[in-house]
């Protein structure tokens, strides 16, 4: 996939790295998942706290 498009944003994962593509994600995901998506990110040693998202 190429492309990811919510209500909340569109994205290009293509050529991305694994975290960059979960940080684009959970960037584009409705903000009440949000903090369940970095958890499910953080237990598959995928992403962590130190990424950019605030």
């Amino acid at each position: 996939m190429h492309y990811l498009v919510t209500e909340y944003g569109i994205v290009n994962l293509k050529g991305l790295s694994t975290w960059a593509k979960c940080e684009k994600i959970i960037l584009v995901a409705h903000p009440d998942f949000r903090d369940e998506l970095i958890r499910g990110a953080e237990e598959l040693k995928i992403w962590r706290r130190s990424n950019k998202i605030v």
